[in-house]
């Protein structure tokens, strides 16, 4: 491993891969993601019905695509299938959750989850098929080799989860992001080490024939609360 002394000078090249596209297309193009991303519900019933590998794989590479605060992508993704490993996580995050709904979330708190009927227990951990943790590092060896401290991490992962989660709905797969508080028992199931901090727990896999979601969870507020423009 080099030491984080080792310094890449700015090496620059042409950009690559970008194709520029008619205004037109640009904007039908826009459009067809977002009624793409439109159909996307986070759901809390799964099917157990098995999904290749080979499918997490590639969306995980999507993820991979990520930008990152000094391009040291500072994430990692443990993906659990493991039978036994999921029963464990699910044992160890309900038992967050109970102490959460017994009153450590505070009223407020558990007022504003009510609309969407959540509770303490979570066998979606069990019957999903794939669990992915996902880990930001303080610091870790970046793709050229060297170890170093890393910047911006929540931000970092946060973006890469962001990227993960649309390119699961792509290939047609239900998401949750599941978020136990604390979660430190994800650092020893996933045999990762101590300067990494678990941020979410990503359950996936195809929704069940009779899921449901809540009527609140499908409120957006319009383009006019979420942006403003300065011309």
């Amino acid at each position: 491993m080099t030491s984080e002394s080792t310094i890449r000078e700015f090496e620059p090249i042409p950009l690559p891969d970008y194709a520029e596209i008619p205004l037109e297309a640009m904007r039908a193009e826009a459009l067809r993601f977002l009624a793409v991303m439109r159909k996307r519900h986070t759901v809390r019933e799964f099917s157990p019905r098995p999904v290749p590998r080979d499918i997490l794989e590639t969306c995980l590479r999507v993820a991979g695509t990520a930008p990152s605060g000094a391009n040291h992508q500072p994430w990692h993704f443990a993906v659990i299938g493991n039978p036994e490993l999921k029963s464990r996580i699910r044992r160890e995050a309900e038992i967050e959750e109970r102490a959460f709904y017994a009153g450590k979330a505070g009223e407020e708190w558990l007022g504003a989850l009510r609309p969407l009927g959540t509770d303490p227990e979570k066998p979606f951990l069990e019957v999903a098929p794939w669990l992915i943790a996902i880990f930001g590092a303080r610091n870790s060896v970046s793709a050229d080799g060297v170890a170093r401290k890393n910047y911006y991490v929540p931000e970092s992962v946060s973006i890469a989860t962001g990227f993960l989660i649309a390119a699961l709905h792509q290939a047609g797969l239900a998401t949750l992001t599941h978020t136990p508080s604390p979660m430190g028992f994800l650092n020893e199931i996933c045999q990762r080490p101590p300067n990494e901090k678990p941020y979410i727990l990503l359950v996936t896999g195809y929704p069940a024939a009779k899921a449901h979601i809540p009527l609140y969870a499908t409120e957006k507020k319009p383009l006019e609360a979420i942006s403003s423009f300065f011309l």
